[in-house]
């Protein structure tokens, strides 16, 4: 399998710009930045397009393309020694260009839904592209997730790629000129960093997550109805058809949506309608870093960890997955072979003024953070 070999391309790669073998020096040519290397992957937009390559001193790898800023895989170690990638992706950008459901992918400038693709800030009122229905779904019809990012590797003890993108005034509806920059590291201890930074020249809703479908079994054969998730939510944000929330925060005690204690994810998800695809209040939000959700599954022993500053973490449980598209190891990602777990602000935030603001003003900046830590339980 491709990600195998890359995996093991990988392995034979000194930190610091050392050589590689005689397989990968002509296809990766190896960073300044420790444990990052970079190839050719094509072309989007009419550009060309590259493919990074992060790995840490245990072997965890993590592979990033600056077209949207895509996750394409995640390859881990489980409690069997056995190496696949947690998150859905592919091994060559042509089906990145066929409008995959967001598989790993930067969204922006605003996660998750606005309703109607409509908001005001003050006496304006601005228009959305709609792409979702009647509503704004992830930024539009080119959202950050279709564009092509400027990247560079950062000198560092551990592998750092910093992506950067100026979103101009206008695009796809949104004001202002907005730059921005998402900075990836993978830490020592089997952590995805990701850091998001925006200025703005005008006012601006923004909400920037990180769209990676995970499936911790590393075999999307296998679905996630047996995944545990704990969610350290105390509340929820029910949604109307359309899925934009109704403004209501409602407490998830003895209801469908309570997962503050390790749940199986297929315990009660036929008696959702439509399945879970919702946002969930953290508890205690300070701004700080903190825990937010654990995901554990027994066969592989993996786990992942969801830590961040954000005050909401939308559950997604692969409802509209279909079968379409083919997964690294060939298998057909199919309905509840994989789930998201974004962080973000909460969706239609710019018309539900009892939500936290999304408005980003001139002269302030946008900072968030999240980590997506994994390893595994023998």
């Amino acid at each position: 399998m491709k990600w195998m070999k890359l995996f093991a391309a990988a392995g034979v790669l000194a930190i610091g710009g050392a050589a590689c073998n005689n397989d990968t020096k002509e296809a990766e040519t190896t960073q300044a930045s420790a444990g990052i290397t970079k190839k050719a992957w094509g072309e989007a937009n009419g550009q060309p397009v590259d493919l990074y390559t992060l790995r840490n001193a245990n072997g965890t790898v993590v592979t990033i393309t600056n077209y949207g800023g895509i996750v394409t895989s995640f390859l881990t170690k489980d409690k069997n020694d056995s190496i696949a990638s947690i998150v859905v992706g592919f091994d060559s950008i042509g089906p990145y260009l066929q409008s995959p459901p967001y598989f790993g992918a930067l969204i922006g400038r605003y996660g998750n839904r606005i309703g109607a693709g409509k908001f005001s800030i003050g006496d304006k009122n601005y228009t959305l592209a709609t792409n979702n229905g009647v509503n704004h779904l992830h930024g539009g019809v080119v959202g950050f997730d279709k564009v092509i990012w400027t990247a560079a590797p950062i000198t560092d003890s551990i592998p750092v790629l910093q992506l950067s993108y100026l979103s101009k005034d206008g695009e796809e509806g949104y004001p202002g000129n907005l730059q921005v920059t998402v900075t990836y590291s993978l830490t020592d201890e089997d952590g995805l960093k990701i850091q998001y930074e925006a200025t703005t020249d005008q006012p601006t809703p923004v909400n920037l997550t990180n769209h990676s479908y995970f499936n911790l079994t590393g075999d999307t054969k296998q679905t996630i109805l047996e995944h545990q998730l704990q969610l350290n939510a105390d509340a929820y944000t029910p949604v109307d058809k359309g899925l934009i929330p109704t403004g209501e925060i409602r407490a998830v005690a003895g209801t469908l949506f309570d997962f503050r204690n390790p749940t199986a994810i297929g315990s009660r998800i036929d008696s959702v309608e439509g399945g879970y695809d919702h946002n969930y209040v953290i508890n205690n939000v300070t701004g700080s870093l903190q825990k937010v959700a654990t995901l554990s599954e027994s066969t592989s022993g993996r786990f992942l960890e969801v830590w961040t500053t954000e005050p909401g973490i939308q559950f997604y449980s692969g409802n509209f997955l279909d079968g379409k598209f083919i997964n690294h190891s060939g298998t057909p990602v199919q309905l509840r072979t994989a789930l998201c777990l974004e962080t973000q602000h909460f969706p239609d935030s710019p018309n539900k003024k009892e939500f936290p603001s999304t408005i980003l003003e001139p002269g302030k900046k946008y900072r968030t953070e999240t980590i997506y830590k994994t390893g595994f339980i023998k």
